[in-house]
């Protein structure tokens, strides 16, 4: 079905003003801290998208000549912030896990970290239209926080199913962050010498998530995390024989060390493939933005939501970009030709990953999106390059890590920008103006990552490593980047299982081209089982649970099609704005050490009320 913009494209509305690029810097400045800790502490971050664009309606109705699309634009300068924190948080502390820095030079992160996300944003450029205006890709958080600023801008009874689910989402995220139950309710055994594991994460954001993708991806995300969890880990902790580690800790050593690697198997493959799949639709992207350039040089007039960023421009701030990272690598490493393929695989792996992580914030969303898989593949790659030109040892290691963090960075913002693009192109946005706030966004965030990353590593310490201190940081995601680079470079990697995952990919894709040539419905796209291998199992069942009520609604609203516009969106759309307003809030407190917590616990409590939220979802979404 078709979709109209909210904002027609003849009406033009201000985007750019003063007060959208002040609020939007400020918000971009604050997530990105917030989520710098989160991502640390807890090894993922909170997409900051509904939360800013909450936020920037709660301040801009104070002034009597606010519009959506200017709340549209603060938010995309604010999420690049909390995208940006993600591409750092991953990276550059395994620099001092690998005991390469104890504290940060200021000109290196901010240098990576603005120039690498601004690359991000601007390989999306040529995306756009393949993966949002032709393949139409759901963009679950993206289509929430349309939903938001619509419902903020129309008021009255379209924005009560919002209004309640942000409560609902907001209160259960509040009471289970202050230990009333789990963040993770989980129970492991041992049949024999396997284990057997089942948990699921307590999070009203996640089956919001699988409400808004549907049943056919929800169910993939969750095939995946059963191939890990139900088959590979049973038959791998078989081959290990006695262990004194309790089941719980077994099935979670052997899939972070082990089976997660099958996860990046498929997910190269499927990466891989989705690119090849989507070449055509690229080719026309790229065709129909030159002819939008020629069509505006010749005089004519372009419709506003059509126009992005001119690709000359593209090409030179690409250009522009590159240069001072290249000089860059040549300062650390001293060499003009390895600084050189550096600067060369930057650009090609960057593109390929920013491409994969804009196409997996449309099925999954930004806050699932598995930027740490997409990091891990460019390491992969450019640690081969490194050592294959004579790099070793901690020299190699380094220099490894900080193009990855150039990848990361640029995949996390990819992401983000996509997922920004896809609530501008609901809302009514204009592409390139949402483009370069983007960029903004992320040139502003970069000058404080630095510091935050200093003050906390000062302040607790990485676990694990000479600066850990009380309540040292966890960092999983640096440490499992360190691993990675450690493991070329000493050649002790799961090549096994990468083989296996990808394996796994090259199954999947020939049953999605037969159901294909079938005309299913249903389809097995490669990258959503890859997500369920790499996260954990306990991320996709609340996934799951989402879709099937997302397939229950449309039942009751005699429909087997999932309508994209049935209440049910909207309530979605709260419970992810609530639980991601309430994640930040929560994060703030925890920062200023005045976090709240209860005297008992309950896992119980957390399972009823969120079943009783999803029996609300589905009340809500069946109605016509």
């Amino acid at each position: 079905m078709e979709l109209k913009p909210y904002i027609p494209p003849e009406k033009s509305l201000p985007e750019y003003t003063v007060k959208a690029f002040i609020l939007g810097i400020v918000l971009s400045i604050v997530m990105g801290a917030a989520n710098a800790y989160l991502g640390m502490y807890a090894g993922m971050t909170v997409s900051a998208s509904i939360p800013a664009a909450v936020i920037s309606m709660a301040i801009l109705f104070a002034f009597k000549d606010r519009n959506i699309l200017e709340n549209n634009m603060v938010q995309t300068a604010a999420s690049a912030g909390e995208s940006l924190a993600a591409g750092v948080i991953f990276t550059f502390p395994a620099l001092v896990v690998l005991g390469y820095y104890t504290t940060f030079p200021y000109y290196i992160v901010t240098l990576i970290a603005a120039l690498g996300g601004s690359l991000g944003a601007l390989f999306t450029i040529v995306l756009r239209r393949a993966f949002i205006v032709e393949e139409r890709l759901p963009y679950p958080e993206g289509t929430a926080c349309a939903e938001v600023l619509i419902a903020g801008d129309r008021g009255g009874s379209h924005a009560k199913p919002i209004l309640y689910g942000g409560i609902f989402g907001g209160l259960f995220k509040l009471f289970g962050s202050s230990g009333l139950w789990s963040g993770t309710v989980e129970a492991a055994k041992m049949v024999g010498s396997r284990v057997y594991y089942l948990g699921s994460d307590l999070s009203a954001a996640l089956i919001a998530v699988g409400y808004i993708v549907g049943l056919n991806i929800a169910f993939l995300v969750f095939l995946g995390g059963a191939i890990a969890w139900f088959i590979a880990i049973p038959l791998y902790a078989g081959q290990m024989g006695h262990t004194d580690l309790s089941p719980l800790d077994l099935a979670w050593t052997i899939w972070s060390t082990k089976i997660r690697y099958m996860g990046v198997g498929a997910m190269v493959v499927g990466g891989l493939w989705s690119l090849i799949k989507l070449r055509n639709p690229i080719k026309r992207g790229i065709k129909a933005g030159l002819e939008v350039a020629k069509r505006k040089q010749s005089g004519e007039a372009i419709l506003r939501t059509e126009e992005d960023l001119p690709l000359n421009y593209v090409l030179v701030l690409i250009g522009a970009f590159v240069v001072p990272l290249f000089l860059l690598y040549f300062h650390i490493i001293g060499s003009i030709g390895i600084a050189a393929i550096m600067a060369v695989i930057l650009l090609i792996v960057g593109f390929l990953g920013s491409s994969i992580a804009g196409y997996l914030a449309g099925v999954v969303g930004s806050s699932n999106n598995p930027v740490s898989g997409i990091t891990i593949m460019s390491l992969l790659f450019t640690a081969f390059v490194l050592k294959g030109l004579g790099l070793s040892g901690m020299e190699g290691m380094a220099a490894t890590i900080l193009v990855a963090a150039v990848i990361c960075t640029a995949a996390a913002i990819a992401g983000d920008t996509m997922q920004d693009l896809a609530t501008g192109y609901f809302v009514g946005a204009t592409p390139k103006r949402q483009q370069v706030f983007e960029i903004v966004g992320t040139f502003f965030a970069a000058l404080v990552m630095a510091p935050v990353l200093n003050l906390l590593i000062q302040a607790y310490g990485i676990a694990g490593t000479p600066t850990a201190k009380e309540n040292a940081l966890a960092a999983p995601q640096a440490f499992l980047m360190a691993k990675v680079t450690e493991g070329v470079f000493t050649g002790n990697l799961e090549w096994n299982m990468i083989y296996i995952g990808a394996g796994i990919a090259i199954a999947l894709i020939i049953i999605d081209e037969i159901l294909a040539m079938k005309g299913s419905k249903f389809r097995t796209p490669v990258m959503p089982v890859a997500v369920g291998i790499y996260l954990p199992l306990s991320l996709g069942v609340p996934i799951f649970i989402g879709g099937l009520v997302r397939h229950f609604v449309g039942k009751a609203r005699g429909s087997d099609e999932e309508s994209p516009t049935d209440p049910g969106v909207l309530g979605a759309a709260g419970l992810i704005a609530g639980e991601a307003l309430m994640g930040i809030f929560f994060a703030a407190l925890i920062v200023a050490g005045v976090a709240p917590s209860f005297g008992f616990s309950s896992n119980l409590l957390g399972v009823v009320l969120l079943a009783g939220i999803a029996v609300w979802l589905y009340m809500t979404g069946k109605k016509k």
